[in-house]
């Protein structure tokens, strides 16, 4: 029998108080009771444990962990599922959750036990990060503690709690800004005079592949006679191997001529080792992606496509963006002229969407002022 009633004392001086009293019994049976200074807060209260309990999610506060406890195994559950099957390039996942944990979620709301979250915690945990790093990176965030929760069983708390991704103020990238222009580009080739960082570069501007992909690469996945390379693993910031971020990722890219070249002269000047990879240290392991960006810096220098304070204007990631432009750009304007679902299968997108997201901007709307010419003549005809 669950009930709110009122709760009556004297103290030592004799003045009187009162205090409303939840009071409930649990699905297992227990009795628990919990007091406030107002009918109203203990009503309802006692509402929304009846409804958990009814539903079979509720936990009574004398045995809930706390959210820093649920966080912790929740991350011992995602290693072990991990160790599995999903590889050892998932360290990095383990890596930004525990960040998500130790420095933004534990210290806000890390102490408070799991009975205690309502929908109003968890949004004002909400707004607390919104209020002090980026959306892209509190979005991340709460999306953690949202599988902290549902891991707990507790998801209900927070299941109309979200960040929506703002695009106000978000503008479409460009070239010139956010990736080289092909006039950029060009000059970006010719400076690169390595023979092993020049085949990066036009392996990274004409496939397209993602900085851990190409870190990742083996020769076993180029087929030079075949003139294709085959999207097989990465290597994530530990510099440890696995396999490519989705099933999508998994993809065959053909080759142009000039990278098949390129890569030959690459593999005669390759050091050897028992990862066989394609662009690795001079000890044949995996690079460092800061590294690689250190590599590459004097060439961007050296062509000249630097920002105003003389460093590199593009990290390598901008390439794969001239990639997908130069897939999308109608051919008469030196693109390919490629298709969105076409271009898509190349980036190795599991969405549609996310290449549109991204990329819609650049691909052409044809002759809209002469469209809109032409239906204006027929209209005032």
């Amino acid at each position: 029998m669950a009930k709110v009633w009122q709760r009556k004392w004297m103290t030592a001086t004799g003045e009187q108080r009162s205090a409303w009293v939840a009071d409930y019994f649990s699905s297992q049976g227990e009795r628990h009771i919990k007091t406030f200074a107002l009918k109203k807060d203990a009503t309802r209260y006692l509402e929304q444990v009846m409804t958990d309990v009814r539903r079979g999610v509720h936990t009574a506060p004398s045995r809930s962990v706390t959210v820093s406890e649920a966080g912790l195994d929740w991350i011992k559950r995602v290693e072990a599922n991990g160790m599995r099957g999903k590889g050892p390039a998932e360290q990095g996942t383990l890596y930004q959750y525990r960040q998500h944990l130790n420095l933004h979620i534990a210290p806000r709301i890390g102490g408070m036990k799991l009975a205690n979250l309502t929908k109003k915690s968890v949004e004002s945990f909400r707004d607390d990060l919104l209020a002090n790093m980026s959306r892209a990176l509190a979005k991340k965030v709460l999306t953690s503690l949202k599988s902290i929760l549902r891991a707990a069983n507790y998801a209900h708390v927070a299941a109309d709690v979200s960040i929506g991704m703002s695009k106000r103020h978000k503008r479409h990238i460009e070239a010139g800004m956010d990736f080289p222009t092909p006039a950029e580009t060009k000059r970006i080739f010719d400076a690169a005079k390595d023979g092993k960082r020049r085949a990066l570069l036009l392996t990274a501007a004409l496939t397209g592949l993602r900085a851990s992909e190409l870190r990742g690469l083996r020769w076993r996945d180029v087929d030079l006679n075949g003139r294709e390379l085959h999207v097989r693993q990465r290597a994530d910031r530990f510099c440890k191997l696995g396999s490519p971020k989705s099933a999508m990722s998994r993809r065959t890219m053909p080759l142009p001529a000039e990278l098949v070249t390129a890569l030959k002269e690459c593999k005669l000047a390759c050091p050897k080792g028992e990862l066989d990879l394609v662009f690795p240290t001079a000890g044949g392991k995996v690079e460092q992606h800061k590294s690689v960006l250190e590599s590459i810096a004097p060439i961007f220098i050296a062509a000249g496509v630097v920002d105003r304070q003389g460093a590199p204007k593009y990290g390598l990631h901008a390439l794969r963006h001239f990639f997908a432009s130069w897939c999308i750009n109608p051919k008469d304007r030196g693109g390919r002229g490629l298709s969105a679902k076409e271009v898509q299968a190349l980036l190795g997108h599991e969405t549609i969407q996310m290449t549109m997201d991204v990329y819609g901007h650049l691909f052409a709307r044809g002759d809209d002022q002469g469209e809109l010419d032409a239906s204006t003549a027929r209209l005032l005809v």
